[in-house]
């Protein structure tokens, strides 16, 4: 079914929900600030059912029409400023195992009762590919014999070759449709979307195996180039696309009905039905973070107490936890932990709980748990004084902001350049104060929220291009130096292989502000008492 019937589908069904199924009961209110500023933008969580309970955690209007409508989120259109911008918290309670398309039902539904929310499905050009035959001789075969149906990524590395790797994409039996679904992978690169539309009129099933050299810049030309001679042709464009347009919708959501609280009361935090903690054999050198396996099985592999507990109760990578005892600093792996545990029935997503982001919050609280009793732990949070950033005016250079644009900073280029990650950061109709919440998602050295003094009223546009590694060399560069003692000039950052700034160098350079480190009251984890070793299993 193509994109514009989805969305069209959808939409009418979702229309006619008013006289249909809908959640039983369910609260939905804005998200408490504190839980989602400064967090990465990979912040919206749940989505799905966990029995009868259905929650979507941290989610941006947009994110919520993403969710309901099935359709991405680039393809919404209209709406006020705020609609990707303030979040809001949904939990709601229906009939175990209801299938995903009713729930997307259900939330349309809610939207519009909540918020007022109306959309409308239309069609719009936007920047894309076409894919179509060529003037010289197919190339591609039809489908033959049995196998996978579908398309799968590799590479391959091309020794003695000095444009290095390049990319393999191998399809079986597929359609053109949807093998011009898998080609916007390739061109589309990190965080992009450039839709590829199939105007080949070719029928049936293909088998086509595609090699292009890993691009340093944009995909589309390279692409191009190698289907030219398979006898396709993928040219940019203008194509039309289905989109949604947002007519109306309400900031606020209306007041919760009575006995909420008492039909979604919280639910206890959770543990593991059982686990098996021990020291690591220091022999087998192997190192595998906390991960979901088949059956509710959950693992992790020589790790460090340290680094666990700085995951279990999401703290500023990379600094010590005060309390820590000596025996877990420093580069010794002695008291590196297996952990093989099994995760109760009905609390993750049946399908990719690795990348679910609350199932993982889930699975740090059984984590929390875990190393309490088997540590003996002992903690309390005090307010110790900290290196924090405050954000002022040098030679301010961003534009007063067009209020007609969305709120928010959105990423709209990545590229990855050997060990350099190239980012354009483009923030639109957004307060200094609105930028200054935001800056530890960008920078992995800003461990606490930036304090905004810049005296900038109102809200502003500006574009930032920095490497997004840079700042992560440059902290590594800085622990190495603290830990490892080296001379000065061994602990130098080396040249950036990207010619661009950090993120804070660029905020400095390009936006003419100034970023200043002060000491201030920040809330840190401070262990009381640890055992040195797990307590036997």
């Amino acid at each position: 079914m193509s994109g514009f019937a989805r969305i069209s589908l959808i939409t009418f069904v979702g229309a006619c929900s008013v006289f249909g199924q809908s959640f039983d009961i369910a609260d939905v209110h804005v998200s408490p600030h504190s839980d989602w500023a400064g967090a990465s933008y990979h912040t919206v969580a749940g989505g799905y059912l966990s029995g009868d309970r259905y929650e979507l955690r941290r989610a941006t209007m947009l994110d919520m029409i993403h969710t309901a409508y099935n359709v991405d989120a680039d393809r919404v259109y209209g709406g006020p400023s705020w609609l990707d911008y303030d979040r809001f918290e949904v939990v709601a309670k229906t009939k175990p195992d209801t299938p995903d398309e009713t729930l997307r039902v259900m939330l349309q539904r809610l939207l519009a009762d909540r918020f007022g929310l109306v959309v409308k499905p239309d069609t719009r050009p936007v920047p894309g590919y076409t894919l179509s035959k060529g003037k010289g001789e197919l190339k591609i075969k039809a489908a033959s014999g049995a196998g996978y149906v579908g398309c799968r990524y590799g590479s391959l590395l091309s020794l003695g070759d000095p444009s290095g790797s390049k990319v393999n994409i191998q399809c079986h039996a597929v359609t053109m449709q949807s093998f011009a679904e898998t080609l916007e992978r390739a061109v589309s690169g990190l965080g992009g979307h450039s839709p590829v539309v199939d105007a080949t009129k070719l029928e049936g099933a293909w088998d086509i195996e595609l090699h292009y050299p890993q691009p340093r810049g944009a995909a589309g030309p390279v692409v191009a180039e190698e289907l030219s001679k398979l006898g396709l042709a993928l040219e940019s464009g203008q194509v039309p696309q289905p989109v949604l347009t947002v007519e109306k919708v309400n900031e606020q959501p209306s007041p919760n009905p009575p006995g909420v609280e008492a039909a979604l009361p919280a639910r206890p935090l959770p543990q593991f039905e059982v686990a098996s903690v021990r020291l690591t054999n220091r022999e087998s050198g192997v190192s595998m973070g906390l991960r979901f396996e088949a059956g509710g099985r959950v693992t992790a592999s020589g790790m460090a107490p340290g680094f666990l507990i700085e995951q279990a109760w999401n703290l500023p990578s990379f600094e010590q936890i005060v309390g820590l005892p000596k025996s877990f600093s420093g580069s010794s792996t002695a008291k590196n932990i297996t952990i093989v545990a099994k995760a109760p029935a009905g609390w993750f997503p049946k399908e990719a709980a690795n990348a679910n982001t609350e199932a993982r919050d889930i699975l740090y609280a059984m984590l929390q748990s875990l190393l309490i009793d088997r540590y003996d732990m002992k903690f309390h949070f005090e307010d110790l004084p900290e290196d924090a950033l405050t954000l002022v005016a040098n030679k301010p250079k961003p534009a007063r902001a067009d209020p007609a644009n969305r709120t928010g900073c959105v990423r709209e280029g990545q590229q990855q350049q050997g060990h350099a990650l190239m980012v354009k950061l483009v923030c639109r109709n957004i307060t200094m104060a609105q930028f200054a919440e935001q800056m530890p998602a960008f920078d992995p050295r800003i461990l606490y929220p930036v304090q905004e003094s810049t005296g900038l009223e109102g809200a502003w546009d500006f574009t930032l291009n920095y490497d997004a590694m840079a700042g992560l060399r440059q902290q590594m560069m800085g622990i190495l130096a603290r830990r490892f003692p080296v001379d000065a000039a061994a602990a130098q950052e080396p040249d950036d292989p990207s010619g661009l700034p950090s993120f804070l160098d660029a905020v400095q350079k390009q936006l003419g502000l100034k970023v200043e480190t002060h000491k201030r009251p920040e809330k840190v984890l401070v262990i009381d008492h640890m055992l040195d070793n797990p307590k036997e299993n």
